[in-house]
């Protein structure tokens, strides 16, 4: 059984979630700017509820919404939101991407999204996670046609996503008039290959502004830069 993750603001629960607490979701959540201090923010394939929740800690959002297909971990992210702080501003809804933007006529300020990627040659080596990943996936060009329906005009889309998908990505983003705005590239360590890109668009061009994230400089010892991104929510940090 799946111990509950302890941040210093809230816990999630995962036992019934395939998809557990991860460096990709952490990073998002923490990451993503709300410099144009948004009042409604989607969290799309929630999961445990964990960026959703992140984002209601990090901001003064009156709306916080969830999208999650998976019946377990629907009923895990309500229990998450429940047990918090914010669960007045924080609502999950048991539905798909395309229902729900068929359903709902409103936009956000703010979408959010570690979408479920299944990589073929890549497995976990644990069965019920990999199944999870191939059966929830969410296609890219399904996800961007989602955003560009629910977005608000001024507003803005973050994503994290392996870095190798990153230029088919971009590249689709384009065709759904979304434009890249922010690129954070992150490695493990000072010598790994790059793993993970953080992006976040929005339906204008602008200069694109452009960094690299270092996790580790060795193992268990954290860079500055992940130490102070992480702070907010990591007990130890």
């Amino acid at each position: 059984m799946s111990k509950p993750f302890i941040f210093k603001e809230f816990t999630i629960n995962q036992d019934r979630c395939a998809m557990k607490v991860g460096t990709d979701g952490v990073l998002l959540g923490a990451w993503v700017s709300i410099k144009d201090t948004p009042n409604s923010i989607l969290d799309i394939g929630a999961g445990t509820g964990l960026i959703a929740l992140q984002m209601a800690q990090r901001s003064y959002a009156e709306t916080v919404d969830a999208i999650e297909l998976d019946d377990e971990a629907y009923e895990q992210c309500v229990e998450n939101f429940e047990a918090s702080q914010w669960s007045d501003r924080l609502f999950c809804y048991h539905a798909s991407l395309q229902e729900f933007t068929e359903e709902l006529a409103e936009n956000y300020d703010l979408i959010v999204s570690n979408p479920p990627f299944y990589i073929e040659n890549v497995t976990s080596g644990d069965k019920s996670r990999d199944k999870a990943r191939q059966n929830l996936s969410l296609p890219f060009k399904e996800l961007l046609d989602g955003v560009k329906k629910l977005l608000s005009n001024e507003g803005d889309f973050a994503v994290i996503i392996p870095f190798k998908e990153e230029k088919n990505f971009l590249k689709q983003a384009i065709t759904f008039g979304l434009y890249v705005n922010r690129i954070t590239h992150v490695k493990g360590n000072p010598d790994s290959e790059i793993k993970r890109s953080l992006l976040q668009f929005s339906f204008y061009e602008t200069t694109i502004q452009k960094d690299e994230l270092v996790i580790e400089i060795e193992r268990h010892q954290y860079t500055k830069a992940y130490q102070e991104l992480t702070a907010p929510f990591y007990l130890k940090m």
